[in-house]
């Protein structure tokens, strides 16, 4: 499977944005997906996942009731919305696919795939 990241940008504190995550290859309804950020400087953060196992998503603390993971079936796509973005949310976001049924999903190493990064900024 191949992942492709996009939608980062700068915007404002206070602003939203919407990034995407295409997938190619099997359908992603039998992944674990995740979504990291990376500031510089700093190791990879967990932010949100999807887990089929389970069929929900969790989020990370410093995002929830902010941030919102949605899929896409038709389009191959999942998406994570950020809203109410602060400065501490810049980063460099990247998609994160897994097969396997159970996962330790906030850990990155457990994820097989990986899209290229997407660079947020956000501005105070």
């Amino acid at each position: 499977v191949q992942l492709q990241a996009s939608g980062g940008g700068w915007v404002q504190a206070g602003g939203s944005l919407r990034l995407s995550c295409v997938f190619s290859g099997r359908p992603f309804s039998v992944y674990n997906i995740g979504w990291f950020r990376q500031a510089q400087g700093k190791e990879r953060e967990f932010v949100a996942a999807f887990t089929w196992s389970s069929d929900r998503t969790t989020y990370a603390d410093s995002v929830r009731g902010r941030f919102a993971f949605s899929r896409d079936t038709a389009k191959h796509t999942v998406y994570l919305q950020m809203n109410n973005l602060k400065p501490e949310d810049s980063a460099a976001y990247y998609c994160a696919a897994d097969p396997n049924y159970y996962i330790r999903f906030r850990n990155p190493d457990e994820y097989d795939f990986w899209g290229q990064g997407t660079l947020v900024t956000v501005s105070s």
